[in-house]
């Protein structure tokens, strides 16, 4: 099968991508189908719409049997052509403005089938079909989530003994990742013996590693579709806590060494002392492999709904 994968072009990416969206369709080529890319280029909501013409030059040169588009507004662009049957996935960002979310799921009501991340995104869309959707979180690459022995891991990072090493989900100044939140609870507790460490510039190497040697794994996040930062830590056995919000009480399940935690400060540094306690390597990575979350598992899941779409074709 030939599959086209539509996204927004990425400057801050080496591909250009998001990178689980490369990893995905990655998995998908390793089960023996040809995938290409097109990325959808300009700024504005407009850009999306521009994009018809060079896309539909490149599904001349490629000849897809499928396009699949990541994120609600390159399912614009998708859908803006009727030669090929369009798979979308919504992600969540889409569904945070009043723009992107209206045009986003009305444009969705266009493609063969429509897939989200996760049961919250679908309620939040604004239209939503009633047939041929699935929730399908993205998964994780086990095979690049190496777990390294947790001493030798801090060893090799010049870790000091006797401190307890807080990774965080995302960019200290993401303001909807919401380091405050952490940062005040540590406050809170007066813990001077704790670092925070931003998961920001790092390859899919440098995240394994600092996951193998930190203590805690913290996303305080306001706002997530299925996150993947957690699911790698979730990979890597490394202690989690987390607020309820998406899909991740029910990624997390009821293993020891998750928590999940409070927007509230003084709540939430109670679970915080809890998770710093803990003193231990969890069994997430058994939980996302019984969820089905590696990639190579979510690639057959794919492939059976393109292969589904294009017997309707």
């Amino acid at each position: 099968m030939r599959i086209l994968i539509v996204a927004r072009y990425k400057n801050n990416f080496p591909t250009h991508i998001m990178p689980f969206v490369v990893e995905q369709g990655e998995a998908i080529r390793a089960l023996g189908n040809d995938v290409d890319y097109f990325l959808v280029e300009g700024n504005g909501l407009m850009a999306y719409f521009k994009s018809k013409k060079p896309l539909l030059k490149k599904i001349e040169e490629f000849q897809p049997d499928i396009i699949h588009a990541h994120y609600g507004l390159s399912g614009i662009t998708a859908v803006l052509q009727r030669k090929v049957p369009v798979v979308t996935t919504f992600h969540n960002g889409e569904t945070l403005g009043f723009k992107q979310n209206f045009l986003s799921s009305l444009f969705s009501l266009k493609a063969s089938h429509v897939i989200y991340v996760a049961k919250h995104i679908r309620d939040k869309s604004y239209f939503k079909p009633k047939h041929n959707y699935s929730i399908i979180p993205c998964g994780v690459n086990l095979e690049e989530c190496i777990i390294t022995d947790y001493k030798e891991a801090r060893n090799e990072l010049g870790f000091e003994d006797g401190k307890k090493y807080i990774l965080f989900g995302g960019a200290f100044a993401n303001l909807r990742k919401n380091y405050p939140l952490l940062e005040e609870g540590i406050r809170v507790l007066g813990r001077n013996d704790v670092e925070v460490r931003e998961m920001k510039g790092l390859n899919r190497s440098q995240i394994s590693k600092l996951l193998s040697a930190c203590d805690l794994f913290a996303l305080p996040s306001k706002s997530e579709g299925s996150p993947q930062a957690l699911k790698e830590a979730m990979a890597c056995n490394c202690p989690i806590i987390a607020t309820d919000i998406a899909d991740i009480k029910h990624l997390l399940g009821d293993l020891q060494g998750h928590f999940i935690c409070s927007f509230e400060p003084k709540i939430f540094a109670e679970s915080l002392q809890l998770s710093l306690e803990f003193n231990g390597r969890t069994q997430g990575r058994t939980r996302i492999e019984e969820l089905g979350l590696d990639n190579s598992q979510v690639a057959q899941k794919l492939i059976a709904i393109y292969e589904q779409v294009c017997q309707k074709k």
